[in-house]
């Protein structure tokens, strides 16, 4: 058990106690055994974090939980926050001299083993799963994406933007991104950094099937994102000076051989992980951390981590009513503590949303996920049929026979409904790509009753 559990046990404690307590109240309340003096030294750590107020003396000493770390947490969001992720929020919202000054940390992802390292708890990479399950699973990368593109667009042009400061509403961003309608009384930077999520977005679902996650495709998203909003020399290039973080303590590299070498890791690494979620949260992580271009990392780092969600036919992750603050206190997190607590609170809250937000979305644009995932299987039952010129119990015996074999039990009966809606509506417009000649079909429909 590594340190940091065993003192969010402690603040659990003292959440669950509420009133003050006496050091051996906490001390009986550990699941694991430790030495007294250990549990001591980590009470006065927190202390000193002033994440628990300490009062009293010897016999009479008491703990609890300091008050200022419950006064950030007065939004709908508080709910989904870990204790660690408070505990993190606690110490990015001290002043910037109470904390110290970081460079970056090698040994943060040196330590990070693909698909033996996870920051994503194992239950959670499965609930992610279930939620983000398209049905698509036997079509060709970026399916669901083309699905549900022009939602997409919007919903992660306007998000991305809005956590940069951008105050394009969403009607707005919506008008130009679908019909190039600006606001007049808007910065042009604003329509520029919008238009240019468009073209990212764009990039990535139609480069779905052949995109690997590697220096070249993250330097391409740069490229497209900050086209016009930084110097041509340093677009879609990895920077050659320094950068500084206005808000934090995080001095990130300044040599561009070294944050080359860094990037190509980093994708490396991500590059090797197995599971979607965790490889989009890595992705998410690891790009900001770097810093590795003059400016645009984080826009890079949003819409890189949506690369696995895409090519896995995903809902995908456009960061929907996550908060400018617990956003900003979460890259504060990654950049001084390499803490991804807050992060993944956020990524898994905002994912959530944005599983509700396209299931809608399917049922108002009428998507039908079994005539799309069955598509081949259906168009050649319809082929053999019109061909064969089956008509009444001979067709429908053979539909009977194909679905049961080559469909899944709880989709049969609307795959079947499919096959039958084809028929009795197929015209020669839709015989294209079944290898039926307009003659076949008309012999076919001439047959009378044929269903």
């Amino acid at each position: 058990m590594s340190k940091q559990q065993p003192k969010d046990e402690l603040i659990s404690i003292l959440h669950r106690l509420k009133e003050p307590a006496k050091f051996r109240e906490i001390y009986g309340g550990l699941k694991q055994t430790y030495p007294e003096r250990t549990v001591r030294r980590w009470l006065s750590e927190l202390c000193n974090q002033k994440i628990i107020n300490k009062t009293g003396s010897k016999k009479g000493t008491r703990y609890q939980i300091a008050n200022s770390i419950d006064k950030v947490f007065d939004s709908g969001f508080q709910k989904y926050l870990s204790t660690a992720a408070r505990i993190a929020i606690n110490y990015v919202e001290q002043p910037v001299f109470n904390r110290k000054p970081v460079t970056y940390n090698d040994e943060w992802i040196k330590n990070y083993i693909p698909n033996k390292s996870f920051y994503l708890p194992c239950k959670i990479r499965s609930e992610l799963a279930i939620l983000g399950k398209s049905n698509l699973t036997n079509e060709c990368a970026g399916t669901y994406a083309r699905q549900i593109y022009n939602r997409l667009l919007i919903d992660l042009s306007y998000n991305s933007s809005r956590l940069e400061g951008n105050t394009y509403s969403l009607v707005d961003t919506e008008k130009l991104v679908l019909q190039g309608i600006r606001r007049q009384d808007k910065l042009d930077e604003e329509r520029v950094m919008i238009l240019n999520h468009k073209e990212a977005i764009r990039y990535l679902v139609e480069q779905a099937q052949v995109i690997e996650i590697n220096s070249t495709s993250i330097c391409t998203l740069h490229y497209l994102l900050a086209d016009g909003l930084v110097l041509p020399e340093y677009s879609g290039h990895v920077r050659d000076q320094g950068i500084r973080i206005g808000v934090s303590t995080y001095h990130p590299l300044e040599d561009p051989q070294q944050l080359s070498i860094r990037l190509a890791e980093i994708c490396r690494k991500a590059s090797l992980i197995i599971d979607p979620f965790e490889q989009s949260l890595f992705l998410l992580a690891h790009i900001a951390y770097l810093q590795a271009f003059i400016d645009v990392n984080k826009r890079v780092s949003r819409l890189s981590a949506n690369i696995p969600l895409i090519q896995h036919n995903l809902v995908p992750l456009s960061f929907n009513d996550v908060d400018k603050l617990y956003y900003a206190n979460a890259m504060i997190a990654i950049y001084e503590l390499n803490d991804i607590s807050i992060l993944l609170d956020i990524f898994c809250f905002s994912y959530r949303r944005s599983c509700e937000q396209y299931k809608v979305t399917r049922q108002v644009t009428g998507f039908n996920e079994i005539r799309v995932r069955y598509r081949k299987i259906r168009r050649e039952i319809i082929r053999h049929i019109i061909i064969k010129k089956l008509t009444e119990n001979e067709l429908n015996n053979y539909i009977q026979d194909q679905s049961r074999s080559l469909i899944e039990k709880n989709d049969l009966r609307g795959f079947i409904q499919t096959v039958y809606d084809d028929l009795k509506t197929i015209t020669p417009s839709h015989i294209h790509g079944m290898e039926i000649t307009r003659q076949q079909l008309e012999k076919w429909l001439a047959l009378g009753t044929i269903i």
